[in-house]
């Protein structure tokens, strides 16, 4: 007999470089999926973390084997704390994403740190993990894979926003759940502010003071991604090869970098989505705090934009893998090929056991 009701830790590091958003949630099946989420918190990453992890794309494949090892370590430990934090003793599955270290499914490639075996036998749970491999190898972008939650969770709404270190989408196109990445967002906003000391744009205040640079906000809007169609994804190393060459050649105060690429978000977003105000858009991620950008984007989208409690926004995508790790162990498709482009519909990740 299937199980159908679970009590799980989802885990989540993204590129903006947050931290590791970690969950304890409930879910139950009778018509369709429940959830609560009883506990949660994020982990800010140490000053060495944060250097290691920002690096991950220039380090050849022993010294990333290497940093597999020591964050799959430092991963356990941080999994653990929050258990003993809460007391938490019902667990079925540690559903865990890992940390992407290199992302380039055109070249049939993904690696996430921190989907060891190892981390089961650490923790003394089943993990489930590694989830973006098997869709890379059947032809798949590897990503988004939040979108089959968004389906589940969330279908009464016509869009979901994430806004992370990317900004991706999801919706239904024909009875087919369809999601794509955007554009950068944090991953880029947040590369200038550090480099005035701040760690990111409170708000979007700062941006709100700068100047939108029309020279720079086409040639944005010119790059060649924008006109691929869906499957398509972004990933750190097309960041640093394509948009910070072109913001760092105009030579721009970082108050009007950050002001041109807010506008650049905009209208990238805007482009993709119906010019209705009856369209509902739920907008989860750090960014949906900050208060410019979604000004910005009420202005040229149209669309009535929802913005849930806090434990959503900062923690939907920790809550969704969640779900795909309970998807997997029940034996249930969590990857969906109208999503990332894959030969078929498959049931992604790895479930690792731990020694009780």
């Amino acid at each position: 007999m299937i199980k159908n009701n679970f009590k799980v830790i989802g885990v989540m590091s993204g590129t903006s470089l947050d931290g590791i958003d970690l969950i304890y949630a409930s879910f139950n099946k009778s018509t369709h999926w429940e959830y609560a989420i009883i506990y949660s918190e994020t982990v800010a990453y140490s000053s060495y973390w944060l250097s290691v992890l920002k690096q991950l794309v220039s380090n050849s494949k022993k010294e990333l084997q290497d940093i597999d090892q020591a964050y799959t370590d430092y991963l356990a430990i941080q999994i653990q704390q929050f258990i003993g934090r809460y007391e938490i003793t019902d667990i079925d599955a540690v559903c865990s994403h890992g940390h992407t270290a290199l992302h380039e499914p055109d070249n049939g490639f993904t690696y996430q740190i921190g989907n060891l075996p190892k981390l089961a036998s650490l923790l003394n749970e089943t993990v489930v993990c590694d989830f973006r491999v098997q869709d890379v190898k059947l032809g798949g972008q590897g990503a988004p894979l939040v979108p089959i939650g968004d389906d589940i969770l969330f279908s009464n709404y016509d869009f979901c926003l994430n806004l992370g270190g990317f900004a991706n989408v999801s919706t239904e196109v024909s009875g087919d759940r369809i999601a794509f990445d955007v554009c950068p967002i944090n991953i880029v906003l947040n590369h200038y502010t550090q480099k005035i000391g701040l760690a990111f744009d409170d708000g979007g205040k700062l941006a709100s003071t700068g100047t939108v640079n029309t020279s720079l906000l086409q040639q944005l809007n010119g790059l060649a991604f924008y006109k691929a169609e869906y499957p398509k994804s972004l990933g750190l190393e097309w960041v640093i090869q394509e948009v910070f060459p072109l913001i760092d050649k105009e030579d721009l105060p970082v108050q009007d970098i950050l002001r041109t690429f807010v506008e650049h978000f905009a209208i990238q977003i805007s482009n993709i989505l119906p010019k209705s105000k009856e369209a509902t858009l739920l907008i989860t991620g750090g960014g949906a705090y900050n208060t410019f950008l979604i000004e910005r984007l009420k202005t040229l989208s149209g669309c009535k934009i929802i913005i849930p409690e806090p434990a959503l926004i900062e923690y939907k995508e920790a809550l969704i893998f969640g779900l795909l790790g309970i998807l997997k162990l029940r034996g249930e498709i969590n990857c969906l090929k109208s999503v990332t482009g894959a030969k078929k519909n498959h049931v992604s990740g790895v479930i690792y056991s731990g020694s009780k």
